[in-house]
């Protein structure tokens, strides 16, 4: 368990409500967005290609198994009601919409069509295969989202669950897998290419990594969001190259690259704004409205004697500074103020919404040192002045309480 997520007396911390509702909804809304465009994207090519075996031809017809196929909307419901911790609650989530964006897009890339004419219901069973021919149609095939979807929920529920109910989930997870066969949803390759799915999503996203890796899951997730909606279905090139720099990002993130952007003296080379634009531009107008929002608060605060801390400045508040004070520059994602790029400014970047490395941290307070020892007064800045900036200013405050020195080792 991870130690941010027990009590005090070792009691693991139950996942609020809101993250949950948070969750869920967040879940079925790139299901609703995502999956309907697979269908539409097959639909208007008229795909024909099958992946029967001859197996096929032998699975039955079962018309009342459309009762567990329907309840895997009910498990993907529920599911994040019935974990426990936050992490539990992450992992699950994410795992989920792992499988839905990555399902789709295989979709949209391998679109594939049920080859078999499937007989005409009859008796109470024929309404609700009416409502699922509403909401579906013989497209989205490989692989099943159904069969992706019960390995993900037996691997987080049946930690949970014990004798009776562990066997009573296993046994009616199996029955939905079956389902997708039986009421002629889907082919046995389709089951296939749902397990080998369910199982990459949770290679993928593992328990306690979450968030090690929030940010470079988001913005995976937005990748595949933007290409399934803008490269595919609008068939938007701008859209599609929005794809790239979010994956790009995300990489970066996974990667914990904080240089990434390349930024030198203060600047970001022209091959950073011409990869990562919706970044550096999202952050220039994050930027803007902080400014507004801030604007009857100063853009800095004294730390201590000789150190100066806050967030990117404009031209106008930089001439506030003292007189021949030393900037260091923590943020990657904006270029300095043009007055600040002398002499004696340094750039030490590191990553937004993330925990530093050591190594960076220990390479900040050294430098921090240095000027200290030299009699230098110094401004340390990220980009809002919310984080970053502060973080390091108290621990080398802590730093230099525990020492009785600024030489830090």
């Amino acid at each position: 368990m991870h130690n941010a997520e027990m009590r005090p007396n070792s009691q693991p911390v139950r996942a609020a409500l809101a993250a949950r509702l948070t969750h869920l909804v967040l879940n079925w809304l790139a299901f609703a967005v995502c999956y309907p465009l697979g269908n539409r994207l097959a639909d208007g090519q008229q795909v024909r290609r099958s992946l029967a075996l001859s197996l096929d031809a032998a699975v039955p017809f079962v018309p009342w198994t459309i009762v567990p196929y329907a309840t895997s909307g009910v498990f993907f419901t529920l599911v994040f009601f019935l974990v426990r911790t936050p992490e539990q609650l992450r992992v699950v989530s994410r795992r989920l919409l792992a499988t839905t964006i990555l399902g789709v897009l295989i979709f949209a890339a391998y679109p594939a069509r049920f080859s078999l004419a499937r007989p005409v219901p009859e008796g109470w069973s024929a309404w609700l295969y009416a409502g699922l021919d509403l909401v579906d149609r013989p497209y989205n095939q490989f692989p099943s989202l159904h069969v992706a979807y019960c390995v993900i929920f037996w691997l987080t529920l049946a930690p949970l669950t014990r004798g009776v109910m562990r066997l009573a989930l296993a046994a009616w997870l199996l029955l939905i897998v079956a389902s997708t066969v039986l009421t002629w949803q889907h082919h046995l390759a389709d089951v296939a290419g749902g397990l080998v799915l369910g199982l990459l999503a949770a290679f993928l996203i593992r328990t306690g990594r979450t968030r090690r890796h929030t940010v470079a899951f988001c913005y995976a997730a937005g990748a595949g969001i933007v290409l399934i909606v803008g490269a595919w279905a609008l068939r938007s090139w701008l859209l599609g190259y929005v794809a790239v720099s979010l994956a790009s990002i995300a990489v970066a993130y996974w990667r914990r690259d904080a240089g990434f952007l390349r930024k030198h003296d203060g600047r970001h080379p022209l091959t950073s704004w011409l990869l990562y634009w919706p970044y550096l531009l999202g952050y220039q107008l994050t930027w803007a409205a902080v400014l507004w929002r801030e604007r009857r608060r100063p853009p800095f605060v004294r730390h201590d004697a000789g150190l100066w801390v806050g967030r990117r400045l404009t031209p106008a508040e930089a001439r506030q500074l003292p007189a021949g004070c030393w900037v260091i520059d923590l943020s990657c994602e904006l270029p300095e103020t043009p007055a600040l790029r002398n002499a004696r400014y340094r750039h030490v970047p590191l990553l937004d919404l993330h925990a530093p490395r050591p190594t960076q941290v220990r390479a900040v307070l050294r430098l921090l040192a240095q000027r200290e020892r030299d009699g230098h007064m110094v401004y340390l800045h990220c980009a809002m002045g919310y984080s970053r900036s502060r973080f390091i200013a108290r621990l080398y405050q802590r730093k230099k309480s525990r020492c009785h020195s600024p030489s830090i080792s």
